[in-house]
């Protein structure tokens, strides 16, 4: 791949910016970034700096991936709602002007967006097409997201809306948390059990990425996930089994809910039902190098992938 592609990578500091840094890297990409803070070796732009500043940054580029959002690991008060609105909504429509400046912008804006945009859903996939959204604080975040996407003008640079399972990958990524219940002894199904649990690789993440933006004849939001949906009672068996741990004490709903409060977070990550079917990307044929839970749980468990 020819060196002189160049990637802007927006919110490129957390889990995902980071592995997607090393891997565009890898494969010979050049890569800006814009974040909380300008990186010393690379062309650079703050959410401080003017659009001009940014614009200068996506100037001539090809390919703009934007990740930035305050973790939703916290309790939904007033205060951490507010920030995490104002950290997708701001940037990306920061992002909009600048790219609206350029007089070559990116050909393509990938924008992270989430699969919690879906319904609490047990009775069947959610796609592009068909999906029903949900309702409450976090499908509310995801609409004014993509929204604020949408009313971006720039005619020279295809959006995509990338709704994004929970991404596991080297270091535990979300899986992080239910692996140390597990090695606790806490490693039962939570709450009924039945809820879907809808994932996506990192690295396939990345490679997805790569996918959409070559495909120019994908449009409009993308389901990025696994088609291997399993339901918390199977995820729990995976994890004990990739991590050794023979048994795992089920944890009701209820109880779930004191524990969240006393560690400053919310339930939804493993109470909602996210069954989010990748129909746009089965279509178009694109291939996992991580399709199997089961088989992608084992190896990051060793530190294999």
């Amino acid at each position: 791949m020819s060196s002189t592609r160049t990637v802007v990578l927006a919110g490129a500091s957390g889990f995902i910016g980071r592995y997607f840094r090393a891997r565009f890297e890898q494969d010979g990409w050049t890569v800006r970034t814009v974040g909380r803070k300008g990186a010393k070796s690379s062309p650079s732009a703050t959410w401080e700096d003017d659009d001009g500043a940014i614009a200068r940054v996506l100037e001539g580029t090809e390919l703009l991936v934007n990740l930035a959002g305050r973790s939703v690991s916290c309790r939904y008060n007033g205060r951490n709602k507010a920030a995490i609105l104002q950290s997708r909504v701001s940037t990306t429509a920061a992002l909009g002007r600048a790219v609206a400046l350029c007089r070559q912008p990116p050909s393509t804006w990938l924008n992270a967006s989430t699969g919690t945009i879906y319904r609490h859903a047990t009775d069947g996939p959610q796609t592009e097409q068909d999906g029903e959204l949900g309702t409450g604080f976090s499908v509310d975040v995801a609409r004014a997201w993509e929204a604020e996407l949408e009313a971006a003008v720039t005619p020279g640079t295809r959006k995509i809306p990338l709704r994004i399972a929970i991404v596991l990958g080297p270091g535990g990524g979300a899986l992080q948390p239910v692996a140390n219940l597990a090695r606790l002894g806490l490693g039962g199904r939570m709450g009924p059990g039945t809820q879907k649990f809808s994932w996506i690789h990192v690295e396939d993440l990345y490679r997805s990425v790569l996918f959409v933006h070559a495909r120019k004849d994908i449009v409009g939001p993308v389901n990025v996930s696994s088609p291997d949906v399993v339901d918390n009672r199977e995820l729990m068996r995976m994890v004990r089994r990739a991590y050794g741990v023979r048994f795992g004490i089920s944890t009701p709903a209820w109880l779930l809910r004191l524990g969240a409060i006393l560690i400053r977070t919310e339930t939804e990550l493993v109470l909602k039902s996210r069954w989010v079917q990748p129909q746009k990307l089965l279509n178009s044929g694109f291939v996992y190098s991580q399709p199997e839970l089961g088989r992608a749980l084992l190896q990051i468990a060793k530190g294999t992938s």
